[in-house]
């Protein structure tokens, strides 16, 4: 059946399946908890009817901040059967944009997750007028439970009022807001409707290869439209929906349900990946000389069809028997597919995960374009390494004059909330969005960033530096776990690096050296640093003269999301990490000479 509204999901997935027993599950307290497809439709409605009883109007906003999490979903449709307007937040949000926010989207309700989170949602909505209340998943003492919207909705199930709702909704009625954090300044409100998440969702439904008989495993946030816009595809194609219980137990997760396809960011396939090898390193003898073996083949992957040769495929199908067998049993032994996105994936991992076995689709997009823009598949000549694939059906893209990429297309937001300076920032008179990334179109069709146009710095002799390009390249030595290019208006580029400690360590005992616990102390010891530099002097000899990292500084600590550093899609707050590392960085360039 045709979907043109969100909640259509639904109709679809009982055309597919009368029922399904998992349809999503959760693990609470070391059980999996599952929700039947009959059981998940029936709390929507539920909910919704109770978001009616206690006055919820079409178009108000409700705000949630939650984990992952099958009430998550839940909370989701019930807003769209309400006709009310969800406002998903991340649970590590700061208290001052949480308080943005609230006031902002002036919410009307709020969800929250668990006790920890109690005290910062009560003082961030202290001063909203129409609030109706905060109702928690968990039980938190002196806390409404979402349960009581349930019950009153059982009780009193408002089927004229949903029904009504959902005649009166729209292609083009917002859905959502979402709100990005952004690297600096005010988070802005992106606009979703209806339209824009469905033309995205059933332009790509048919992509990854899965069925009715399928198992998902998600752990990114849903908060993002990234995760967000996954699940649509699962429900459309009628997938069970698995969320893992945190970032720590995803291996044992995997382990467990054993999925059909994930959804990452390229930090967890680097971290899979040297994972491996690590392991693959401490083999001895014909084990070890197989392994690598098996890699070094796995590095020259090509799926370009007649590109790898007869005598390559046998070689890999051995290859495949011996060693990326265990690879993946380890995720499971049944994945199809991971889909990628957020940030750039390494071509070489992408190379030797698809030659293991286990294909990557890499893709590309913005939250303002929701989200999808362009993705590798497994339409025919489909995947190009290096590039995030081919345009979707339906989307317009083109790189202007200076290089960025501008999206038109049913995808494009309708707008900033209460931001239209900012939306006219973005959105030209001919309708085109404007990405702020810098590309190319290769081979006319496989579309490929390269930077970040705002991102892009001038040295002091008047070279630019493209820092994304050299950060991902710095980030393909097992050594160097972060790093962030500098040297804008200075003679140079530099580096601040975080090192790879577990590796290091591991490495380092290898070699019977002995290390000092504390990181700190580490990062002091020059056999340490030196081979280190001699990663980056290895990377600077593919570089132009002026692109060369001619210093680096490094550092303790990784940057993270809690620590302020990242941005919940693990983008880097660089003015936070500028400042927070002046000292070390006018030190750095002060006492140079050259």
């Amino acid at each position: 059946m045709e979907v043109t509204r969100v909640f259509e999901l639904f109709d679809r997935y009982q055309t597919l399946i009368s029922d399904k027993p998992d349809a999503l599950a959760g693990k609470v307290k070391g059980e999996w908890i599952k929700y039947s497809l009959k059981d998940f439709i029936r709390l929507s409605h539920e909910l919704a009817a109770g978001f009616i009883e206690i006055g919820i109007k079409r178009g108000d906003r409700i705000g949630l901040i939650a984990n992952n999490r099958p009430e998550w979903n839940i909370a989701d449709f019930g807003s769209q059967l309400a006709g009310a307007v969800l406002v998903p937040v991340y649970p590590t949000i700061s208290d001052s944009d949480l308080k943005f926010i609230s006031e902002d989207a002036d919410l009307s309700l709020v969800l929250l997750s668990s006790a920890d989170l109690a005290d910062k949602v009560k003082g961030a909505t202290s001063e909203l007028k129409n609030l109706k209340g905060i109702y928690s998943f968990d039980e938190v003492p002196g806390m409404k439970h979402w349960s009581e919207l349930t019950q009153a909705g059982a009780k009193n199930p408002h089927t004229a009022s949903i029904d009504l709702n959902k005649k009166n909704t729209k292609p083009d009625d917002l859905l959502t807001l979402l709100y990005t954090s952004g690297t600096t300044g005010t988070p802005k409100g992106v606009m979703l409707t209806h339209g824009n998440l469905v033309s995205n969702f059933t332009s790509l439904c048919k992509l990854p290869p899965v069925d009715t008989s399928c198992r998902a495993l998600s752990f990114l946030p849903l908060n993002h439209s990234y995760e967000r816009l996954m699940v649509y595809i699962y429900l459309y194609n009628g997938v069970s929906i698995y969320y893992a219980e945190s970032l720590e137990t995803i291996g044992d997760n995997m382990r467990e349900i054993k999925p059909h396809i994930f959804t990452c960011v390229p930090r967890l396939l680097e971290k899979v990946y040297d994972r491996i090898v690590n392991k693959g390193a401490e083999l001895k003898g014909i084990k070890h000389k197989l392994f690598f073996w098996a890699l070094s083949l796995g590095e020259k992957f090509d799926n370009r069809p007649g590109v790898n040769g007869w005598f390559y495929n046998r070689q890999l199908a051995l290859a495949s028997k011996l060693i990326f067998s265990k690879w993946r049993e380890a995720l499971g032994g049944n994945v199809r597919a991971a889909v990628s996105g957020g940030a750039a994936l390494n071509p070489r991992l992408a190379r030797i995960f698809w030659a293991a076995g286990i294909p990557v689709l890499e893709g590309y997009g913005l939250t303002e374009t929701s989200p999808v823009i362009a993705v590798n598949n497994f339409d025919p000549n489909s995947v190009r390494f290096g590039t995030v694939g081919p345009v979707i059906k339906g989307v317009e893209v083109k790189i202007a004059e200076d290089g960025e990429i501008l999206c038109k297309g049913p995808n494009v937001m309708k707008g900033y909330y209460n931001r239209p300076e900012a939306t006219a920032e973005v959105m030209d008179s001919e309708g085109w969005f404007h990405t702020g990334d810098i590309g190319i179109l290769e081979e006319g069709r496989f579309l490929k960033i390269t930077d970040r146009k705002k991102e892009i710095f001038k040295t002091s002799g008047g070279k630019y530096i493209a820092p994304q390009a050299l950060e991902n390249r710095l980030k393909t030595s097992r050594f160097i776990e972060q790093s962030m290019v500098i040297g804008e208006n200075r003679k140079y580029a530099a580096a601040l690096v975080v090192p790879a400690f577990a590796f290091i360590r591991d490495w380092a005992s290898r070699k019977n050296m002995t290390l000092p616990a504390e990181n700190a102390a580490l990062i002091e010891i020059p056999e340490i640093r030196s081979r280190i530099e001699a990663e980056v002097d290895a990377i600077n000899k593919e570089l132009a003269q002026y692109e060369r990292i001619k210093r680096i500084i490094l550092l303790p600590t990784d940057w993270s999301v809690a620590g302020g550093e990242l941005t919940p899609k693990l983008s880097l707050r660089r003015k936070i990490i500028l400042k927070a590392n002046e000292d070390k960085i006018e030190k750095l360039y002060s006492n140079d000479n050259d």
